[in-house]
């Protein structure tokens, strides 16, 4: 008896670490193995056949492991989707621009090519150089360093390169450099830096015109051109439909294609099956759609409901359009948060009550609405519900006729 327990306590003990593992990747699909990813590193190195396998298998992600950095190769389901932008890591983690985009890729093309350490104000005259290219130049993209505004957008690249683990900082500070006042020398660490680039295909390689289209080139598996069986036709099926329930809050019936949705329904039942097993995320399985629910809630870069300010104007504009019977234009939903903003006015932030501040708390719920895939945006700028906004809907309460209690001591 005592050696079964022991069997059954490592097994779980196994099973719950794989899943921490698992779940660090779809956190972090890159971790190194010194600072503050270390202790998720050993544990996926541990795991990593297992690891491996499945997302072979269920994906298509490759998962590479060496001595210094993990790698899991995420392809996302929708490579058009913009509402999950990368974010600052000070300063109020607003969302990445264009031009923040665009020079984080010429920041790594410069890293590419530079000694083992490089200064900041190298960096910055290099990324110049690169971004005088009449290619880019033609897409309307400057950047001159000639102001605060670009020396913070080279900044903000930095320190997400930082965090990744391209760079590590050895002396000086970003704040200076944005001040002019000083310089910041970094440690390139060019194990990383290879890692970065997750496509299947090399960019010098894509020849499609258009950024949605060469993106998509990017992202696609030369292997998917040929799908010349049920098996290969089944298997892409099974890692476009798996990605998308990893990565998008609702996977909706009506975003799939006939195959896949005939597929789905098959195969509902495994597929959700699978990833419960591996990750702890619980299916939600309604007319319209799929969303697989995570009971501990890190698995996400936007959360509903959430305390504050702006996360109760989100909820209170999540009731009012589940409630509305059609689009609802911009000039409402700001009307309605002025209202919001008397009823609940001992609660609220002072500068939200502000007048005109009803613009920023629209726009901040709506962006959040958007990326949890419960409201869409149409062409004139009106706000529609998407099905699973019914959730938040709240429903008008129903009294029941209630008996009174018998006194059973009056009972003859």
């Amino acid at each position: 008896m005592v050696s079964g327990s022991l069997d059954e306590s490592n097994r779980a003990r196994q099973e719950s670490e794989r899943r921490k593992a698992a779940r660090a990747l779809l956190r972090e699909p890159l971790l190194r193995a010194h600072g503050r990813t270390a202790d998720d590193f050993r544990l996926v190195r541990q795991y990593a056949a297992e690891l491996r396998t499945w997302f072979d298998r269920n994906t298509g992600w490759p998962l590479h492991v060496d001595a210094e950095t993990v790698r899991l190769r995420k392809i996302p389901g929708d490579t058009g989707d913009p509402t999950h932008p990368a974010r600052e890591t000070r300063g109020g983690h607003l969302a990445f621009t264009r031009r923040r985009y665009v020079l984080f890729c010429l920041a790594l093309a410069v890293l590419e090519r530079s000694e083992a350490q490089i200064a900041l104000g190298r960096l910055a005259e290099q990324t110049v150089l690169e971004a005088a290219d009449p290619r880019l130049a033609a897409t309307g993209i400057a950047f001159t360093l000639q102001d605060r505004d670009e020396r913070a957008d080279l900044v903000a690249v930095v320190r997400m390169l930082l965090r990744l683990g391209v760079l590590d900082r050895v002396a000086g500070d970003e704040d200076a450099y944005l001040k002019a006042s000083g310089d910041v020398l970094y440690d390139v660490r060019r194990r990383v830096l290879s890692e970065m680039l997750s496509g299947r295909r090399g960019p010098s390689t894509i020849t499609e015109d258009g950024a949605a289209e060469r993106v998509a080139a990017l992202a696609a598996d030369p292997a998917s051109a040929v799908l010349d069986s049920d098996d290969l036709r089944n298997q892409a099926m099974r890692h476009r439909i798996t990605r998308r329930l990893l990565d998008d809050p609702v996977l909706y019936f009506a975003t799939l294609t006939d195959a896949e949705r005939a597929y789905l329904t098959g195969q509902r039942a495994a597929v959700t099956g699978r990833i419960t097993e591996l990750t702890g995320l619980v299916a939600e399985v309604r007319a319209e759609g799929i969303a697989m629910v995570d009971p501990e809630d890190d698995l996400t870069d936007v959360r509903m409901p959430e305390q504050g300010t702006h996360g109760h104007v989100t909820l209170l504009l999540a009731e009012h359009l589940a409630a509305a019977a059609g689009p609802v234009p911009v000039a409402e939903l700001e009307r309605r948060v002025r209202e919001l903003g008397e009823e609940h006015a001992s609660f609220w932030a002072k500068t939200a009550r502000a007048p005109g501040a009803e613009s920023d708390l629209v726009a901040r719920a709506v962006a959040k609405l958007r990326a949890l895939l419960l409201v869409r945006v149409g062409a004139d700028g009106a706000v529609c519900a998407l099905p699973a906004l019914a959730r938040y809907a709240v429903a008008a309460p129903v009294v029941r006729e209630t008996r009174p209690p018998t006194d059973e001591r009056s009972t003859p």
